[in-house]
């Protein structure tokens, strides 16, 4: 008799044990086998969150039982999720089910229009480029601008974090926020001493940057050499305002890399060849380096620079207009034997 009993009981520990590990198995052991993140939309169902965790998942049936059993069919937050191995179903329907989803990096570089930047952005977002730019396009309307491309001052050259989900709101938002931080009383003090509006001081920052190539120490001479320019009423000539004027007609498709005198004469407001004064806007998203270095331009009496072969990505700087065209027909020679179109 007693051995029977303990045969049962020996038998229900066994049975016991083994639903009891089947139960841990399912709802806690681990069941990721690939590492990586799984997109789901605001408006997915059911059918489609299985299918986007199953390259993931080792075992779809568990993850789907585990699921049903939490409400993910009834209730689920839309946005990017990182699947890491040693995670059971249940952390991953809880995560799903909390929204806890992890943000991705986003590089914001010196697009020439907002429209460039958008088609960027959005590979990493829910939203398509249309939509994210109509609603950019509104934000611009409600603050006054024409449109979206008015925007291009409240962004700066960095890397930002935004969830897959963020929507243009939340997105501008955080440029926005950054922006105004930006413009601390100091910097109101020194664009208040320089005597240029806001926007010409951006549209000077971009000239700024793309003639330096981003290398900061060289930013705040340039800045000097084209505020000499702009206040002896002089034509800022700089190369990468007609490269823009070129590009922005082709919408960058066809990005052109060196001026021709034939170039010179493209219509465009953004021309500094063809037109005296300061650009209407940015030919380019800047970083807060080159608006700074508008806002304390080296006091120097430049007014000429040309690329010097020598050091690449730096420039020669003179006064003298016979000094120049040695510096330039030096670079051109250097241009032809590198055989740059």
């Amino acid at each position: 008799m007693k051995k029977a009993i303990l045969i049962i009981v020996l038998l229900i520990v066994i049975v016991a044990g083994f639903f009891g590990l089947r139960f841990y198995n399912t709802y806690y052991g681990n069941n990721v086998e690939k590492e990586g993140y799984v997109l789901i939309p605001h408006h997915a169902g059911f059918k489609q969150i299985l299918d986007s965790i199953a390259p993931y998942v080792k075992n779809k049936e568990s993850f789907e039982t585990v699921a049903k059993d939490k409400g993910l069919e009834q209730s689920f937050k839309a946005g990017r999720y990182h699947f890491q191995k040693g995670t059971g179903n249940t952390n991953l329907v809880n995560m799903i089910k909390a929204g806890n989803q992890t943000e991705n990096t986003f590089r914001i570089g010196d697009f020439g229009d907002i429209y460039q930047m958008v088609g960027k952005v959005t590979k990493k977002t829910e939203l398509d480029s249309l939509q994210f730019v109509n609603d950019l396009n509104g934000i611009a309307t409600e603050k006054g601008y024409k449109n979206a491309e008015d925007l291009k001052k409240y962004f700066f050259i960095d890397s930002y974090n935004f969830f897959w989900t963020v929507t243009p709101k939340e997105f501008f938002k955080k440029f926005d926020d950054q922006y105004n931080s930006f413009w601390t009383a100091e910097r109101k003090n020194e664009e208040q001493k320089s005597g240029l509006t806001r926007d010409q001081i951006y549209a000077l920052a971009s000239i700024v940057y793309k003639e330096s190539g981003g290398k900061k120490d060289e930013m705040r001479t340039i800045a000097g050499l084209y505020l000499n320019r702009y206040r002896k009423g002089m034509k800022l000539q700089s190369d990468p305002t007609v490269i823009y004027a070129i590009n922005k007609q082709t919408n960058f498709k066809e990005p052109i890399k060196r001026v021709f005198y034939k170039h010179l004469s493209t219509p465009s407001p953004y021309n500094t060849y063809a037109n005296a004064g300061i650009p209407p806007g940015p030919i380019c998203i800047v970083d807060k380096n080159s608006v700074d270095a508008v806002l304390n331009a080296e006091n120097n009496n430049y007014i000429f620079m040309c690329a010097d072969p020598a050091r690449f990505g730096y420039h020669k700087f003179t006064a003298s207009a016979e000094e120049h065209a040695i510096n330039a027909k030096a670079y051109q020679d250097w241009l032809n034997s590198k055989n740059i179109k």
